[in-house]
């Protein structure tokens, strides 16, 4: 077996006595599928799976973060497999369940709910304009008693 600085993830958790998977991310199949076991042997009292779900980050982890500065230009393209819903898509073609038409036509449905929903979030507020909720509200509701450090905290927001 691996030493622990080469072991996957998922391996590790032997050395906690429990189940583990590791299973390619970008494959829905595979993680339906790797969850469902999971699940079924949960409910069979046979304990706890640890599923690592291997997979590739492909956009920037923030809207300040810039990728082109640390990870080779072609790196996204050699990941196996490619795009988890263009990979389902093309087998539910292949199986004739599916078809590009249709897959436009969802993806058309889904960008004007998305948008559409964003529309009424956007009626309830924004951080540009309000409401703004005071910074009390988060010492509010919290501890029956607030801790002295949490009264500190407050004190120096000056609310």
């Amino acid at each position: 077996m691996a030493g622990g600085e080469e072991a996957t993830f998922a391996a590790r958790a032997i050395g906690f006595g429990l189940a583990c998977l590791r299973v390619d991310g970008n494959d829905f199949l595979a993680v339906y599928a790797a969850t469902k076991w999971a699940a079924e042997r949960a409910r069979a009292n046979h304990g706890a799976t640890l599923i690592e779900l291997f997979t590739y980050r492909a956009g920037p982890h923030s809207t300040s973060d810039d990728p082109n500065r640390y990870r080779p230009e072609e790196e996204g393209r050699q990941w196996p497999l490619g795009d988890p819903i263009e990979r389902l898509s093309r087998h539910l073609v292949g199986l004739g369940e599916w078809s590009a038409e249709r897959h436009r036509q969802l993806e058309s449905e889904l960008a004007d709910e998305v948008r559409e929903t964003a529309r009424e979030a956007e009626r309830h507020g924004t951080l540009e304009n309000g409401p703004h909720v005071s910074a009390k509200t988060l010492f509010e509701d919290v501890f029956k008693e607030m801790p002295e450090h949490l009264r500190r905290q407050r004190q120096e927001l000056g609310v």
